[in-house]
């Protein structure tokens, strides 16, 4: 009889960290035992699984014997340093940050997009960036189809992108601003509540950010074509919960608008809001807390011969980050790609 696998969840104290948990939980994942695994500091801290209560243990390099599947989601320096303990142990790791996304010798996995790459990792599998997640799901049915050339990305993003703090920062700014007081910033370089910030990341020496060539690259590689040409602008918006992204797209292949929504309507994971008559399209509040992936404003573009612009959204915490770790275990667990000791 097949055993069902020992899961740890790294980084379980963060944001990310108990929406695996919780993701686990609302997905039925098999499971024989779930370990709650973060820093020193919060060890002995309880964390929340379904029904029951784990106690949050120390993650140290002996933390992954007898465990056969770890979601990580503590930082990349975390990962570098105890991902490959975990391999060492037999253990295959979903890793939902950047340190190993662009490996060439690492799978970068979206599901819905590129299941079939799971089957060449070697112990790691990485966790795209959210703002790519949520684009490359609406991409890939409209590649399939038509193939595409070039897209233009710019994407409003939620301040859960950054973290816990910054959703703190962003609730006290608003209140400080509302009480007449001088708002005060730590997370980001400039006040963000009623505010846009045009970079998300550091800059680079070419003048993008690293978010934006994370956008770039990372969708060449889970697409499989580098001929595809990505620009992206990524914005941080005052947004608790929901990434949002205006995408122009250009194709070899012409799609009307109305051929491209019943492929979009069709395609795993997705769901097409598109009646701009009734006022219906994708937006953060009605993402957050939802699974799939919000496409609408469909429609084509009259500047080129082969163009469609569309705006996506998606919960950055959910299809962003934990689910996309879990769909990832899932696929591993159905195709027999775990070691289950």
């Amino acid at each position: 009889m097949k055993k069902n696998p020992v899961v740890a969840v790294v980084g379980a104290t963060g944001a990310v960290g108990r929406e695996m948990l919780d993701t686990l939980v609302r997905r039925n994942f098999p499971h024989a035992e779930v370990r709650a695994l973060a820093s020193s500091r919060s060890a002995g801290s309880k964390v929340e699984f379904g029904s029951k209560t784990l106690t949050v243990q120390e993650l140290t390099e002996d933390s992954f014997v007898g465990v056969d599947l770890a979601l990580f989601s503590a930082g990349g320096s975390t990962s570098e340093k105890f991902a490959p303990c975990a391999v060492k142990s037999g253990c295959v790791v979903v890793d939902n940050s950047s340190a190993w996304r662009m490996d060439p010798a690492v799978p970068l996995v979206v599901p819905e997009v590129n299941p079939d790459d799971l089957s060449w990792h070697k112990g790691i599998i990485a966790n795209p960036n959210c703002s790519t997640i949520q684009m490359v799901v609406a991409l890939k049915p409209i590649h399939d189809a038509a193939r595409i050339k070039r897209v233009v990305v710019s994407t409003y993003q939620a301040v859960s992108g950054t973290g816990q703090k910054a959703i703190v920062e962003l609730e006290n700014q608003v209140r400080q601003l509302f009480n007449g007081q001088e708002s005060t910033n730590s997370v980001y370089p400039h006040r963000i509540a009623f505010n846009c910030l045009p970079q998300i990341d550091v800059f680079l020496d070419n003048e993008y950010t690293k978010e934006e060539m994370k956008m770039v690259l990372e969708t060449k590689k889970i697409m499989g074509d580098d001929s595809i040409r990505l620009t992206a602008t990524t914005v941080r918006v005052p947004v608790f919960y929901g990434h949002s992204e205006s995408v122009n797209i250009e194709t070899e292949k012409k799609l009307t608008s109305k051929e491209a929504r019943a492929i979009l309507s069709q395609a795993p994971g997705v769901r097409v809001l598109d009646n701009p008559g009734e006022k219906i399209y994708p937006m953060p509040i009605l993402a957050a807390g939802e699974d799939e992936t919000f496409v609408g404003r469909i429609r084509e573009d009259e500047s080129i011969e082969n163009g469609l612009n569309m705006f996506i959204v998606a919960d950055n915490i959910r299809k962003g980050a934990a689910l996309n770790a879990v769909q990832i275990a899932e696929v591993l667990l159905e195709r027999g790609l775990l070691r289950i000791a």
